[in-house]
């Protein structure tokens, strides 16, 4: 029997969970199962894009000929050749002999490595930038070379801004019949495994999973379909960021991971005494025994952590067996940037502090703690001395939550950052002068009195829509919600209503009573005010108002300027060092230094003030 799900009205998802799987990979610890993800775009032509791992073979034939309802299969895009999503390639030929199969000229030599059927008479080769035309849809290729195998190459559909991902943004765990990552609490229930797939499976290839974001940060991308895990719809600045973070090798939190690898317990009571030592400074731990956590857990631990400790018994004159195999690993994942301390343990020649080093020393950009704590047998009064000194240590390196001040207080210094601290919402102003529509994004809406109901709102002078509030004395307030995209505020945030239409082609666009328009979509409620008050406060004017209309739209949470920066604004995307500053509002890139005092950002028109400097 066939379990597909409608990703949209002609996409529908035809893959398949897989529950029984104990080692993806054969390495990599599933518990909670994984998807493998295939989708069948039903246009003028038909597309598959991918097959699935063979275990699932059956539930996926079964999906794909109830979405087809009876027509034929006219294409099948193959983005990655490694055999949990190309499998079942040779059997579909089979099923649908007039199939052509999209895929590079790579994928061409890896299928007749993997196959037996004649690849050259079903193949249509497409290099990058190439675009196959199905109907209404219009598909283009980006080669994605090493994320996480030469051959990988993503598709980009120019009609609904579609990114279908191969292996990038994928995440271990089955569905369990959800689609969306909005769907589930992805942060609490899924991240941890989207950075232990991300890390275990991809995370050597940092500099290519960056030249891939900086191909796609040029795409207007509206969902991501990757080929495991869920299809992102909503706050996908949310994931990509994540990649922009662990492909650069940054760490993610700050705080120690310690791992280490006990016999009889003494080196673990080394380890326990140390994190006890750094919780007392206020420095966040996480401990592994690495004899019995899986390997990966632990890398993508080391990958999210600033600081990281390894405490290691020495065995037969080496590193402990676990502990080596887990050294290898992380050098193998091409894990940098980390602050390294050591602990060893010997009852007569203590050597894997020196081995442990020499491991790990060919990691990129890793410094060491000066001191290995060296102990012998177990733990003694000396030792407690040098743990507690390594803890200081750690923790004096540890960085700053707030920088340090030698001004007295009361000196009246101005830190523009704290006024940032004040919540701020953001909402859609629209306004009408004559047969004119227009809107803009502002931040500043207050109820000011509930009898009567009075709001006020602040408005930048520069502003179309400030001059036909003062010319009408009317206006709307769509207060956006959690689900808001990013291209509303591109929409009416990044252009001026002087030249531009902003409600150009939106002929369905609502209006309230007083005849102005309002957002219907991802917009939690709606409220419109009459005028009875100007305040000039500089650059702004400050609209007293009677609240002549509200209408609740949705219970989604109002988006707050904070939200918006967490989860929506998309992430700059830097993949070479850089020297500049980047727009807090919209992520716009000043290359060069000082950042000029009068600079006016050219996409989102905020000043200076709004630029911090590029990490």
């Amino acid at each position: 029997m066939y379990c597909t799900k409608k990703v949209r009205e002609d996409l529908i998802w035809v893959g398949a969970n897989d529950r029984r799987l104990a080692m993806f990979e054969g390495v990599y610890s599933v518990p909670q199962g994984v998807s493998y993800n295939a989708y069948l775009l039903l246009d003028e032509k038909t597309v598959l894009f991918d097959t699935v791992d063979k275990a699932v073979s059956g539930v996926f034939f079964e999906n794909v000929a109830h979405a087809l309802q009876g027509r034929s299969l006219d294409y099948i895009v193959v983005h990655h050749m490694e055999p949990d999503h190309s499998a079942t390639l040779q059997e579909l030929v089979a099923r649908y002999p007039q199939v052509k199969i999209v895929c590079n000229a790579k994928i061409v030599a890896m299928i007749k490595q993997f196959f037996t059927f004649d690849i050259d008479a079903y193949a249509h080769v497409v290099a990058e930038g190439d675009v196959l035309e199905t109907g209404r849809h219009k598909l283009t290729f980006v080669m994605a070379p090493m994320v996480h195998w030469p051959e990988v190459m993503v598709t980009y559909d120019l009609t609904d801004q579609i990114l279908f991902s191969a292996d990038a943004f994928g995440c271990f765990g089955a569905l369990n019949g959800a689609i969306f990552a909005d769907e589930v609490d992805f942060e609490r229930d899924y991240l941890d495994e989207a950075r232990r797939y991300y890390t275990n499976i991809v995370g050597k290839y940092g500099t290519q999973v960056q030249t891939l974001l900086k191909k796609a940060s040029a795409l207007d991308i509206q969902m991501i379909c990757p080929l495991h895990g869920f299809v992102w719809r909503r706050n996908i600045g949310d994931f990509v960021g994540k990649y922009l973070l662990w492909s650069s090798y940054k760490p993610e939190k700050n705080g120690v991971m310690i791992a280490y690898a006990s016999v009889y317990g003494n080196t673990a009571i080394a380890a326990e005494i140390l994190s006890s030592r750094l919780r007392d400074r206020g420095v966040e731990t996480v401990m592994f025994d690495v004899s019995v956590t899986p390997a990966s857990e632990i890398i993508a631990a080391a990958f999210r952590w600033s600081h990281l400790v390894f405490a290691s018994t020495t065995y037969n004159a080496g590193i402990f067996v676990t502990m080596e195999a887990l050294l290898s690993d992380l050098v193998a994942h091409n894990l940098s940037n980390r602050k390294i301390a050591l602990i060893e343990n010997g009852s007569w020649a203590p050597t894997s502090g020196s081995l442990m080093k020499k491991q790990l020393e060919k990691c990129n950009g890793v410094e060491f703690f000066e001191n290995t704590v060296s102990i012998r047998s177990s733990v003694k009064e000396q030792n407690l001395a040098e743990l507690e000194a390594l803890a200081e240590a750690i923790a004096t390196d540890m960085p700053k939550t707030h920088a340090a001040t030698e001004e007295a207080p009361g000196s009246g210094e101005v830190d523009v950052n704290a006024l940032l601290k004040v919540p701020y919402g953001l909402y859609v102003l629209t306004a009408r002068d004559g047969d004119r529509d227009n809107g803009c994004i502002i931040n500043t809406v207050m109820q000011v009195t509930n009898t009567p109901n009075r709001i006020s709102i602040a408005v930048n002078k520069n502003n179309f829509t400030h001059d036909m509030i003062l010319h009408t004395g009317l206006f709307n307030i769509s207060l956006l919600d959690e689900e808001a995209q990013f291209d509303v505020f591109k929409r009416f945030g990044f252009v001026s209503g002087r030249d531009t239409d902003k409600f150009a082609g939106d002929t369905d666009a609502p209006r309230t009573a007083n005849g102005l328009r309002y957002l219907s979509e991802a917009v939690s409620a709606v409220i419109s005010g009459r005028v009875l008050q100007a305040i000039d406060c500089g650059t702004h004017t400050l609209f007293i108002a009677d609240v002549t209309e509200a209408v609740t739209l949705s219970e989604v949470p109002s988006v707050t300027y904070q939200f918006y920066f967490d989860h929506i604004k998309p992430k700059p995307v830097v993949t070479e060092k850089k020297t500049g500053y980047v727009c807090k509002i919209c992520g716009y890139i000043y290359e060069g230094d000082p950042l000029p005092a009068d600079f006016i950002c050219p996409l989102c028109k905020h000043g200076a003030a709004d630029f911090e400097k590029l990490q």
